[in-house]
């Protein structure tokens, strides 16, 4: 009973630390913005100035940093899964030579942090005449190494009699794949499917870095945009914020079951 009323007060304890920065984030984009740099602080607004919400989308093309945002996830997303279960399937089905090889060298670019090969991207996409397109934005974060790994380990573990009884009936290899493998495959699909639009979404060096027009812009580009060299619109900051957030909270609390089966079943498969 002890150990039961620790774990609550943890987990409680946890859950504050999580939900009072989102708070405090909603709580000050509706204030003015003298009473954001009020010191000290005041928890609530004394005067509640939704106004800033509706001056976001005045003050920035909001709705096409939203659309562009949109695109990029979504390309990136569609991709991700097709390309990365492809690989997967291959090695966790097919024999080939140096198929554990080629699997160790795509684990090895997870150790590889994206700012080490930013510039050789740059100098590559701007060859091949990409800077400032979706090009640039979508088609280098096509692929995932983690995707590959999530997705093989998960594959492993969907039963090989499947796939002979398939070929019994005359599935071909691609038949395999695509009404065996990937239907076992949903939670861990959807499990991808949730880290990739989160990485996307929130992606910021790379949109900055590769794009420089205001109508290529992403939502955390254009949200960065109300941060001055000298001074900040908090208010219309944390506004921007909260409404670049909504869409990905309304995806958590709907996939949030499909998220957690994935990662747990992820863990006892072989």
């Amino acid at each position: 009973m002890k150990l039961k009323i620790g774990n609550h007060i943890l987990l409680i304890f946890g859950a504050f630390i999580m939900i009072v920065p989102f708070l405090w984030m909603v709580s000050t984009s509706l204030k003015t913005f003298g009473e954001s740099m009020q010191v000290p602080p005041t928890i609530l607004p004394k005067e509640w100035k939704f106004e800033n919400y509706a001056e976001v989308f005045e003050s920035v093309n909001f709705i096409k940093y939203y659309i562009n945002t949109i695109a990029l996830t979504l390309g990136r997303t569609i991709a991700q899964l097709f390309l990365c279960s492809l690989a997967a399937f291959a090695f966790a089905r097919l024999t080939f030579p140096f198929k554990n090889t080629i699997f160790i060298a795509i684990l090895s670019v997870l150790m590889v942090p994206p700012q080490v090969i930013l510039i050789p991207n740059y100098a590559i996409l701007t060859q091949l005449g990409w800077i400032d397109t979706f090009y640039a934005l979508i088609v280098p974060g096509m692929f995932s190494a983690f995707g590959v790994f999530l997705l093989r380990q998960f594959f492993m573990g969907i039963p090989k009699e499947l796939d002979e009884a398939a070929t019994m009936d005359g599935c071909s290899l691609f038949g395999i794949y695509w009404r065996i493998i990937l239907p076992n495959a949903t939670p861990a699909l959807i499990a991808l499917g949730i880290f990739t639009i989160l990485a996307a979404w929130n992606d910021f060096l790379w949109p900055l870095v590769m794009t420089s027009s205001e109508n290529m812009r992403v939502l955390s580009v254009g949200i960065a945009a109300f941060q001055g060299q000298y001074s900040t619109d908090y208010p219309l900051l944390m506004a921007g914020a909260v409404l670049s957030t909504i869409p990905m909270l309304i995806m958590f609390i709907l996939f949030q079951k499909h998220l957690i089966s994935g990662i747990a079943l992820q863990g006892v498969r072989r």
